[in-house]
């Protein structure tokens, strides 16, 4: 493909076109771009060979971003024929649709009623109503105000980065955590101290402490409650540990929040911003994991920062779907929604008895397997010397994708691990995916 002539990049660009043409320089010592005589600059055939560009300071990229593990794991999801282990989201067959569908037509009929448009005010106002009350079930006290409802969970989040850091400033994150956290950091130029994760004793809080002490950290981003992909469980003691100690710091935590909704216990599981009297937690949800993974309605109740939160999304996002936000307000108000969630929990609880039973039954001896208290992730430890991104691409010959524990950190430590999603309901063809799993770690155990 041609590239832009040196005059035309420098007016797209607004610079001089010396840079640009120090710019292809550079790309053509790279080997990416050729120059040909009186034709201009063209995107050059790559060598094989060539694996990896490293700059000056240091980093090492991917020779395309498309050959990079995440990418190819989202590949992966599209093109292999099962791919429910290794999805992040739950089975649409679990979730209250036709009840929903007809919160939905009440959305519609008023938006008939005032000729396709509604009030966006008005329907953020009734569904921050509605989730204050279910603040009120945890115990927590929350203004309508400091709600504020957004595009999903991660918009909740990107916004909350936005507010509290600056490219350069560092934040602490969990090890292992989400690509989507990893994504965020890397986009929003952040430095990023990795707080170690242990899927049966949660965050490691004084390795926190020490970096607290150590780093310039500006905020914390965590997951106190069904963490992912561990699964692991703050009980009330840690967070309240947790809120103390970042309080101490005047370091804010941002809790993304998004799975205590399916904590199986008998009792809902306490958020970190009930032991938070200053304001100092930004607690994040979102409606996606327990109810309606497609309408991508969140919320962050935003504590002392909500007014630069509500002014940071006028500014930079927009609200979420007005017809969403409705039919969920409408769903919470008359659709029994603590019922439903009960029903997905039980049913949850027993779709891990059986992966479980499943990953015991045909993964080789050496395989450990994390029991979270909720949600529908497994966290496998694979057998000594078995490699998950192997794995990983192996099963795709087998038409099955899942989620190598290399996408979740950088640190080799997760090399060996693999997280699978049981979200879905039992069925022989899962049944046989595991077993084929096992089949092929059993393989590659005889090989070492």
């Amino acid at each position: 493909m041609r590239l832009p002539s040196v005059r035309r990049a420098s007016s797209s660009y607004c610079v001089s076109p010396s840079t640009v043409s120090h710019a292809y320089y550079v790309l053509e010592r790279l080997g990416l771009v050729m120059a040909r005589p009186r034709a201009g600059y063209f995107v050059a055939r790559r060598p094989e060979t060539m694996q990896s560009i490293t700059l000056a300071s240091g980093r090492t990229f991917d020779e395309v971003d498309g050959d990079s593990l995440i990418v190819r794991f989202m590949k992966a999801q599209r093109r292999c024929r099962h791919p429910g282990l290794g999805s992040s989201e739950p089975s649409a067959q679990l979730f209250p649709f036709a009840r929903l569908s007809r919160s939905l037509t009440v959305a519609t009929r008023k938006m008939a009623r005032s000729q396709n448009v509604l009030p966006e005010g008005k329907a953020e106002e009734e569904l921050r109503r509605q989730i204050a009350r279910r603040y009120i079930v945890t115990g927590v006290s929350v203004h309508l105000d400091e709600i504020i409802v957004t595009n999903g969970s991660l918009d909740a989040l990107t916004l909350c980065l936005q507010v509290l850091t600056r490219p350069g400033d560092t934040i602490a994150i969990e090890r292992p955590a989400s690509y989507v956290v990893q994504g965020v950091v890397r986009r929003m130029h952040l430095k990023a101290v990795e707080i170690p994760v242990d899927p049966q004793c949660g965050l490691d809080l004084g390795a926190l402490a020490a970096a607290l002490r150590q780093h310039p950290v500006r905020a914390c981003w965590f997951m106190t409650t069904l963490h992912h992909p561990t699964g692991a469980t703050l009980s009330d003691t840690q967070k309240k540990a947790l809120v103390s100690l970042l309080t101490k710091h005047d370091v804010p935590l941002i809790e993304d929040d998004v799975f205590r909704e399916l904590h199986f216990g008998l009792t809902t599981a306490c958020p970190a911003k009930h032991f938070d009297p200053n304001g100092l937690v930004l607690h994040c949800g979102s409606f996606s994991t327990s109810l309606a993974p497609g309408l991508r309605v969140g919320w962050v109740a935003g504590g002392r920062y909500a007014a630069r939160i509500q002014h940071s999304r006028m500014l930079t996002m927009s609200s979420a779907s007005v017809p969403s936000q409705y039919a969920i307000a409408d769903y919470l108000e008359h659709g029994d929604y603590d019922r439903v969630l009960r029903k997905l929990r039980r049913e949850l609880a027993s779709l891990q008895y059986q992966m479980v039973a499943a990953v015991a039954k045909y993964f080789p001896k050496g395989t450990a397997v994390s029991q979270p208290p909720g949600g529908f992730f497994l966290w496998v430890e694979l057998p000594e010397g078995v490699e998950a991104v192997q794995l990983f691409e192996t099963a795709q010959k087998h038409d099955i994708a899942i989620a190598p524990g290399a996408i979740f950190s950088r640190n080799p430590e997760f090399r060996r691990h693999i997280r699978l999603n049981y979200g879905r309901p039992w069925s022989p063809d899962v049944e046989r995916e595991i077993r084929t799993l096992g089949m092929l770690v059993g393989r590659a155990t005889k090989y070492l």
